[in-house]
């Protein structure tokens, strides 16, 4: 299988204990899938292609990303690629049920597939789900399940969703399973209380958020392999402009100061803050990947472009003093 980390050329630390495929960039599915803009066949094509092209062979998707749509274009691409140069995430708890009056602006994707979401993490649901993600991508297998966001039904999804992955990894079904979530307490119970190997925390372990610090830490002990995605907090690590959001809501005034302040020091070592932010996760030997949201094609190649711009270290120590502390941000 393709090295991924050279092919596209990103620099990482790494902890040589926990093994994956996935790294050091994985290309998220929500952005291509129509998330807050409408995004046409062409320009995801596009997108996806120059992502191959600048060298990314690790891919993130869910059913919940525009209602399948994020699995259909990509599958659509991946079918065309060589089966043993990628690997594939995709993610259960989710089953899809067409609707023709379902709401296509649904959970923040514009004009997604008209179908309704129905969480379901049954050992039945979580078999089902992935049978139907690979109708969708029109492929025999992913390397990858990731429990989603499962932080309202956890005694289903450690009683019935994690034993049911965990014997289709042992049937060869998938290479690998976890959790992905944005609430790093909600990993933690999985990692003290499953054999996961994989783990995605969103939002909570970057240039601004550091609550999930604790969780990388217990999830090294276990040698269970970190991929952060948010890695931007919404909008506020790419221009902390008033209006910005941070995980999805309006940021308040004190994190807009703090975000603009990086932004200032950034601007002082000749980098831009998207850069940091999206380097932060690689300086660490406890993440194993960071997951870029980028869509189109543009984006994607200046996010890759940024994961390669030299950062001097007293960039990142003034950077460090300006970190919030984690209980005073908002849920």
């Amino acid at each position: 299988m393709t090295d991924v980390g050279s092919a596209a050329g990103i620099p990482r630390s790494v902890d040589p204990a926990v093994t994956t495929p996935f790294g050091p960039a994985v290309l998220g599915g929500a952005g291509y899938a129509n998330l807050y803009a409408a995004v046409s066949e062409d320009e995801a094509r596009a997108g996806l292609s120059r992502a191959w092209e600048l060298g990314l062979r690790a891919y993130d998707t869910a059913p919940h990303y525009g209602a399948g749509l994020s699995e259909e274009r990509l599958g659509r691409f991946l079918s065309r690629q060589p089966r043993d140069e990628f690997v594939l995430c995709t993610k259960v708890g989710r089953l899809l049920f067409d609707d023709a009056s379902a709401d296509p602006d649904a959970a923040g994707f514009a004009g997604a597939r008209r179908r309704n979401r129905r969480l379901d993490y049954s050992a039945d649901g979580v078999r089902r789900s992935l049978t139907e993600s690979l109708e969708r991508l029109g492929l025999d297998r992913v390397d990858l399940a990731l429990i989603h966001d499962p932080e309202d039904h956890l005694p289903q999804a450690l009683g019935e969703a994690a034993p049911a992955l965990a014997e289709l990894k042992a049937e060869g079904v998938i290479r690998g399973w976890g959790v992905g979530t944005n609430f790093a307490a909600t990993a933690e119970r999985f990692v003290a209380e499953t054999e996961l190997d994989h783990l995605m925390i969103a939002g909570r372990y970057t240039l601004l958020d550091r609550r999930a610090d604790r969780l990388l830490t217990a999830a090294a002990d276990r040698g269970v392999a970190v991929l952060t995605a948010g890695i931007l907090n919404s909008n506020i690590l790419v221009d902390p402009a008033p209006g910005a959001r941070f995980n999805y809501v309006p940021a308040s005034e004190s994190l807009l100061a703090t975000a603009r302040r990086m932004a200032d020091i950034c601007q002082r070592y000749g980098v831009s803050l998207r850069a940091a932010a999206l380097q932060f996760g690689l300086r660490d030997p406890r993440v194993s990947a960071v997951v870029l949201g980028a869509g189109l094609p543009d984006l994607i190649a200046d996010s890759i472009d940024q994961l390669r711009v030299p950062i001097d270290e007293a960039c990142w120590s003034e950077l460090e003093r300006l970190v919030p502390d984690p209980a005073d941000l908002p849920d």
